[in-house]
Formats: structure tokens, sequence, C-alpha cells
């Protein structure tokens, strides 16, 4: 293909040398040798270019390429055909497939981390620290955010604010795990009274809270709650009914206020006295 094109080039070239020799010297301009005829009459250039004539071709660089679309092509080697072993002996990768006679090596797998019977790499290390259960991760939320996005007015302050309020305001992340810690971060903003419901609060941030006025109160999810509490469109979608709240563990129960309400609510729980008592009593 390449010889072919190099052939057609080099008789093209040719011809048109020997047509250029009978142009008149003034035409050898390269920008008006591409308009003008292998054949010249005997006319000036502009009659010429107003009535060209169909029948005469063009001198000048033809566009003219070695590289055809159909002629593209992969570098030797850039695709390389897969191995395909046990297909006879003519390939040298029949029968045995390249892996011998007999042994470990040439049998099926074996497990992972196996040594060939010495004691493998993953029990020769010393153990180091340990993996509590009981851990639990919250996304923390300053104070500052929450005053930044009430004046932007993507909350509400008049309503109760919520995780799932501070979820559509952009105020935490899209995944919460086992909840939101309000922070005291930016406490010197909060200059009006707010109703927030959290999982964890900071001394910091409940007493600059309630110090304008507002209130903070634990509230207690579990895995399906904040399910329920933050996409209540998935239940309805799947034709299913909310779940009730979940009671919270014994070893969190001294940490929450209250069960988590479900759907999300709008209004806040005012504390009993014996609420205000219970949170003014330190736990022994």
């Amino acid at each position: 293909m390449l010889r072919r094109q190099v052939t057609s080039l080099l008789s093209i070239c040719r011809q048109n040398v020997t047509q250029y020799k009978n142009i008149p010297q003034y035409l050898h301009n390269p920008t008006i040798s591409t308009l003008i005829p292998h054949s010249f009459p005997q006319k000036s250039p502009l009659e010429f270019l107003k009535n060209p004539s169909p029948k005469i071709g063009f001198l000048g660089t033809r566009a003219y390429s070695l590289l055809s679309l159909n002629d593209l092509r992969d570098n030797k080697g850039a695709r390389k055909q897969k191995t395909r072993k046990g297909r006879g002996i003519g390939s040298g990768k029949g029968k045995t497939a390249g892996r011998g006679h007999k042994g470990q090596k040439a049998r099926g797998t074996h497990k992972f981390g196996f040594e060939g019977g010495q004691t493998p790499l993953r029990r020769r290390l010393p153990k180091r620290g340990f993996h509590n259960p009981f851990s639990l991760t919250f996304q923390p939320v300053g104070l500052g955010k929450i005053a930044k996005l009430i004046n932007a007015g993507k909350i509400d302050s008049s309503e109760l604010i919520t995780m799932k309020t501070l979820k559509e305001a952009g105020a935490i992340g899209k995944q919460i795990r086992d909840g939101v810690r309000l922070m005291g971060r930016g406490a010197e903003h909060i200059q009006w009274p707010i109703h927030l419901e959290v999982t964890r609060v900071t001394v910091r941030a409940k007493a600059a809270v309630e110090a304008a006025g507002g209130s903070v109160r634990k509230v207690y999810y579990n895995k399906l709650g904040f399910r329920a509490l933050l996409k209540p469109e998935w239940f309805e979608k799947k034709g299913r009914l909310l779940p009730r709240a979940a009671r919270p563990p014994p070893k969190q129960a001294d940490k929450v206020d209250s069960i988590g309400r479900l759907p999300a609510p709008t209004k806040p729980i005012p504390f009993t006295a014996e609420e205000r008592e219970a949170m003014s009593t330190p736990a022994v």
C-alpha cells in the first residue's frame, strides 16, 4: 500500500514539474501557482480566473498524504495475543500448560498466605492494639457553620433544626454513621434562640445555645432510624411503613435525653422539670 502511494506521488510531482516549465516567470508565485492551470492560455491571469476551464487541471501542491484513514495500524507489538494454554503440543504450552510434571505447583491453588507449612507472616508478627466494636463515629458540626447557613437563608431558625435539616442544608456530609456531634466552634455568632436535636453536644456548645435562649436535645436513632429520618421516601417507594423509633442500648441510655422521633419533627419538645434536674446533676 505504501509503495503504491509513493509511486503515485512521484508521478504526480514529475508531471507538475514538466508542465510548470511552460508557465511565464511572473506566475511562479506560490500563491498564484495553486490557482493557475497546467496549460496556461494566452489570457491575462485575471481573465482566466474569472472564466476557468473545467477540463484543465490545476498546478501546485496537491493535498496528498502518505497516511490515510484506511491505512491506520497499531505499532508492531502493541496488541499482544493472549497465550492459550493446553491447546496442543505445537504451541509449546500444551498438556501440562507450562506447569511441569506433578508437584504442588502443578495442581490447584492453595490458601492465601500459606507458606508451605512454616509459620506464616501474619502469625509471626506480634499483635498491636485492638478494635473496639462499641466505638461510635459522629460527624462534627460547629455553631458558626449553622449561624452562617441561617444568615444565608438555608436554615429556618424559627423551626426545629434536626439532623435531616443539617444534611439538606449542607452542614454535614451525606454519610451519617452514628449521628452528629454539635461543637462550640463559632459560638459567638449565635445571637438568637435556636432549637436543635443532635446525637451528642459539647459543654461549650450547649451553654452557648442556652445562653441565647435556645435548647439542645440529644436523641437516639439506630441505623434503620437514621434511614427513616433522612430518607423517608425510600420506605414509601418500597411500599413499607416507617419503623418505630428504637430505644437506646443500656450503654447509651444515660448519654441521650430521649428517643428520636419519626418522621422528622418540626417542633421542639420542652424539657420537663425532672429532665432539667437530671441534666444539672453530674453523672456518677
